[in-house]
């Protein structure tokens, strides 16, 4: 990926691999503060890859200089994804 604009940027719409979010609430007693409910197509992820998901959830959220502080506090995964992974059931 590049945030260089590239000939190829207009070849595919991008808008079914955003994430979306869904919901925003303040955090009681902190004008600055607020939960924010985000969802992402699973079409973004490898499948069986944990490593994959958590790079393209935590890696590019977290290092998002516009924020100051940010906390994941929930990761709820879609069963048909866990089924890809190897491993135990």
């Amino acid at each position: 990926g590049t945030w260089t604009t590239v000939w190829t940027d207009g070849l595919t719409s991008l808008d079914r691999y955003k994430g979306r979010c869904y919901h925003i609430e303040p955090v009681a007693g902190e004008e600055t503060q607020f939960i924010a409910y985000v969802a992402y197509p699973l079409d973004l992820f490898e499948e069986g890859s944990v490593t994959n998901m958590f790079t393209s959830i935590v890696g590019n959220v977290f290092g998002f200089k516009a924020l100051r502080a940010l906390r994941l506090e929930d990761l709820r995964i879609p069963t048909s994804y866990t089924k890809t992974f190897q491993g135990p059931p």
